[in-house]
C-alpha cells in the first residue's frame, strides 16, 4: 500500500483505505473481550460453593 502519493492533499491522504481493516480489527477484538469476560465469569460462577439449605 502506498503512503505517499504526491497528488493527493493532506486530508486525502489520511482518509481510511477502502478495505475498513481498522473496522476489522476493532470488531474482532471486541468480540475477543467480550468471549474473554464470559469464559472468566463462568470460571468464576462454577468455583462458586453451593449454597446451603
Amino acid at each position: 500500500m502506498q503512503t505517499y502519493d504526491p497528488k493527493k492533499n493532506a486530508t486525502e491522504v489520511r482518509q481510511a483505505n477502502p478495505r475498513r481493516m481498522n473496522l476489522r480489527v476493532l470488531i474482532g477484538s471486541l468480540i475477543g473481550i467480550v468471549v474473554l469476560f464470559a469464559i472468566l465469569y463462568f470460571g468464576f460462577g462454577l468455583m462458586q460453593p453451593a449454597p446451603s439449605s
